[in-house]
């Protein structure tokens, strides 16, 4: 039982470490898929021909992708 425990706590230990590392990419990311939802909340597309706007799961997806990437480039490298 204690061994599950400290596997389970280790585990989670791990994940927020990644987090912590790479914590500019995941604001980015997170910040991206709010403003692609926005976007195609607001502007979106009339005629619904549109590849990235034509729906919101689209939309949101490139805009987490570009918040990630854009995020990325803002972290500083050692």
């Amino acid at each position: 039982m204690v061994r599950k425990l400290v596997t389970i706590f280790a585990k989670q230990n791990i994940k927020m470490m990644f987090i912590l590392k790479h914590k500019t990419i995941v604001v980015g990311a997170i910040l991206g898929a709010i403003v692609g939802y926005l976007y195609y909340y607001y502007v979106g597309c009339a005629t619904g021909t549109c590849a990235i706007t034509s729906k919101p799961l689209n939309s949101t997806l490139y805009g987490t992708a570009m918040g990630g990437l854009l995020g990325d480039i803002l972290t500083k490298k050692k």
